[in-house]
C-alpha cells in the first residue's frame, strides 16, 4: 500500500472516531427527556401530512410538497430560464444550457450515439434527483431523495426500462449480458449465476447508495447541530456544521452524477449487451 493510501486511511479513521467522540459528548451533556435524548436526528426523515390527520395514499405530506416544488424548479430553469434563447444568454439560460450539455456528453460518453435518443429521460432524472437533494438543503425543508420509497421507484423504473428495451432492442440476444464469452468454458455457468444475480441485484444498490448518502449527511449535520448548545464545544459544532454543509452541496450533485451514470451504464448494456 502507497503511503498517500496510508495517510488517506489514517485521516478517515480520525474523522470517524472524532464523529464518535462527539456523539457520545452529546449523549452525556445534551439534556435527556422522558422518552430518552432530547435530540433525534431521524425525526427530519418523517413524513407528515400538510394538513394534519392520517396518511393514506391521497394524503398530501411534506414529501408530496417538496416532491412538487423540485419539478417546479427543474421547469423554471429549463422551460422558463431558456425560453429567451438569446444569443448572450441570461444567468438561467446559461445554467440550462450547461446542465443539457453535461447530460448530453456523459450519456454519449457512457451509452453510444444509440443511446442519445433517451436523452430525456436521463435528463430528467439527472434533474430531478440534483434539485430534490439541493432544495433538501434549505432549513426547514424536506429531502425525498432520504426515503428508499423515493429512490427505489426511480430504481425500479430504469431497472424495468432498461430490461424491457434489452428483449425488445436484441430479442433473446440480450441474456449474452450475462454469458461471459471471454471467460474459459467452465467458469461461464458459474459466471453467468453471479452475473444474473448481480443483475437483479441493481434497483436496490443503485436505489440505496442515493437514500443512504443524503440522508448520512443530513442526520451528521443534525448531531452538529445539536452540539451547538453546549457551551464547551459551540464553536467547534458551528464549523463542523459549516464543513458538512458545503460538503453536502458537494455530495448532492455527486450523488445526481452518480445515479445518472449508472443509468447511462445499464442503458448501455441494454443495447450492447454482449461481452
Amino acid at each position: 500500500m502507497s503511503d498517500q493510501a496510508k495517510q488517506s486511511g489514517g485521516t478517515g479513521k480520525v474523522i470517524f472516531f472524532a464523529i464518535l467522540a462527539l456523539i457520545v459528548i452529546a449523549i452525556f451533556l445534551v439534556p435527556t427527556g422522558h422518552g430518552g435524548l432530547a435530540f433525534h436526528p431521524m425525526d427530519q426523515f418523517e413524513i407528515k401530512a400538510l394538513f394534519g390527520g392520517d396518511i393514506h395514499w391521497y394524503t398530501v405530506t411534506n414529501a408530496t410538497l417538496w416532491m412538487g416544488l423540485t419539478v417546479l424548479g427543474v421547469v423554471l430553469l429549463l422551460v422558463v430560464g431558456s425560453s429567451g434563447r438569446a444569443i448572450v444568454p441570461s444567468k438561467g439560460q446559461s445554467i440550462a444550457e450547461l446542465t443539457y450539455g453535461f447530460v448530453y456528453k456523459m450519456l454519449e460518453d457512457v451509452g453510444g450515439k444509440d443511446a442519445v435518443r433517451y436523452f430525456p429521460y436521463v435528463m430528467t432524472l439527472f434533474c430531478f434527483i440534483a434539485f430534490s437533494n439541493v432544495l433538501g438543503l434549505l432549513p426547514v425543508s424536506f429531502t425525498p431523495t432520504t426515503h428508499i420509497a423515493v429512490t427505489g421507484v426511480l430504481a425500479l423504473l430504469v431497472f424495468v426500462f432498461v430490461t424491457v428495451l434489452g428483449f425488445v432492442k436484441n430479442g433473446a440476444a440480450f441474456l449474452e449480458l450475462f454469458w461471459v464469452k471471454s471467460a474459459p468454458l467452465a467458469l461461464r455457468p458459474v459466471l453467468a449465476i453471479i452475473e444474473l444475480i448481480s443483475y437483479f441485484v441493481r434497483p436496490v444498490s443503485h436505489s440505496i447508495r442515493l437514500a443512504g448518502n443524503m440522508m448520512a449527511g443530513h442526520a451528521v449535520i443534525k448531531v452538529f447541530a445539536t452540539f451547538a448548545a453546549i457551551k464547551l464545544i459551540a464553536p467547534v459544532s458551528i464549523a463542523a456544521i459549516a464543513a458538512m454543509y458545503g460538503l453536502e452541496i458537494l455530495v448532492a450533485f455527486i450523488q445526481a452524477y452518480v445515479f445518472t451514470i449508472l443509468t447511462c451504464v445499464y442503458l448501455k448494456d441494454a443495447l450492447h449487451p454482449a461481452h
